[in-house]
């Protein structure tokens, strides 16, 4: 229901009767019709609920809650909070979801975008990237418990989990039968009984022995790596000589990147290096976030190359933009861009129109990758100057 992946859900929560919909949905609608005073009530004895509400947790899993509850009342963002580092994001439209069309323009959290965020609060590193069925299958599993065990075993700050064959919903557990979650879209974080009917699959507890990493060196930022045995270098070449081997994934202190030699490995294919603290390269294939990290300076080593095939450069604006294998939001998922970025146009058309951040637009840009971006996102007029129709 609200894991970050292309299965299409359900209109209605599976298990939710009619009159369960109704209330909710009046109990939703009530909060608009009240005084200020009794809304600012009512959000404070919500506020209130949301806390470690049982003994016995590990510090990090207490930790994890309050992280967790510190965003009560955030919206649910479909795929919200599953940017290249842990944190609130616009999402996108889910494909299926009439309210899901404006998660673009929501920045927050689905379930395991606040799982992972919870997490990576309390320990300093991103242990729960991926969806709420990666988090059901992580390493990083202290204990295990059943959909039959029901609550009686669980502890503050455990993980239960939704799906039948693929997990698709994950909350984190306070005690005393309640959770909070981010739960569709539309709705926004909330504290909520358990439900432990339907198609509850079980919990996991966390390892609670991360710890929160001490500052980078020199200012550096610090990014995490992916994949076994991978090596820095004396310069950015995959053929200069070794300074370091990780045996595993590992986190790195990033001083600033470049464009050097290009790579291709597991799949992926890029030019771009960066500088760690102890003055050795690392290709960015390697480390987790888009192909130019956010936020990271160039090195100046080398500048972006000049754009090709006919296109024309333009920067975009905003956080969280996605391309699309075609020109609709509700086509897959090509790229993503945590921050502004220089992109390159090759032509525009018009197409699906989008309402996203306060505009409304039908045109859309084909960039020299083959994806399509809404000209929303691009810096410039609705139509794009000296750019021809596709």
């Amino acid at each position: 229901m609200c894991s970050l992946n292309t299965t299409i859900r359900p209109r209605r929560p599976a298990g939710r009767s009619l009159a369960a919909v109704a209330v909710v949905a009046l109990s939703a609608a009530l909060p608009a019709a009240l005084p200020a005073t009794a809304r600012a009530a009512t959000a404070t004895a919500e506020a209130a609920s949301c806390a470690v509400l049982a003994p016995g947790a590990s510090a990090t899993a207490e930790a994890a809650v309050r992280a967790a509850c510190g965003q009560l009342g955030v919206w649910y963002s479909w795929g919200g909070g599953h940017g290249a580092t842990p944190g609130p994001t616009f999402g996108y439209y889910d494909g299926s979801d009439p309210d899901s069309l404006h998660d673009g323009e929501r920045k927050g959290f689905d379930c395991s975008g606040l799982a992972r965020y919870a997490y990576a609060q309390a320990t300093g590193r991103d242990l729960l990237n991926g969806t709420a069925n990666d988090q059901f299958h992580t390493a990083h599993a202290a204990a295990r418990f059943t959909a039959g065990q029901g609550t009686a075993p669980l502890l503050p700050g455990d993980l239960m989990f939704w799906g039948s064959g693929h997990i698709h919903h994950v909350a984190l557990y306070l005690g005393a039968g309640q959770m909070v979650e981010a739960y569709e879209s539309g709705t926004h974080i909330r504290v909520a009984p358990v439900r432990t009917g339907g198609d509850y699959a079980g919990a996991v507890r966390v390892d609670g022995s991360g710890s929160v990493p001490p500052p980078p060196a020199n200012g550096g930022t610090t990014f995490e790596t992916w994949g076994t045995r991978v090596r820095t270098h004396s310069s950015p070449s995959v053929n200069a000589s070794v300074v370091d081997t990780f045996p595993g994934p590992s986190q790195v202190s990033v001083m600033c990147q470049q464009h050097a030699e290009t790579v291709t490995a597991e799949g992926y294919t890029n030019d771009i290096w960066s500088k760690l603290s102890d003055g050795s390269w690392l290709t960015n294939i390697y480390i987790k976030g888009p192909a130019s990290l956010p936020g990271i300076p160039d090195c100046g080593g080398s500048p972006t190359p000049p754009p090709s095939g006919g296109s024309k450069a333009f920067q975009t604006w905003g956080t969280g933009v996605r391309t699309h294998a075609s020109a609709a939001v509700g086509a897959a998922v090509v790229d993503y861009f945590p921050q502004p970025t220089a992109i390159n146009v090759v032509c525009q058309a018009h197409a699906q129109t989008v309402t996203a951040e306060g505009y409304t637009n039908d045109a859309w840009s084909r960039l020299t990758d083959g994806s399509w971006m809404t000209n929303i996102y691009i810096k410039g007029p609705e139509w794009l100057p000296g750019v021809p129709t596709c």
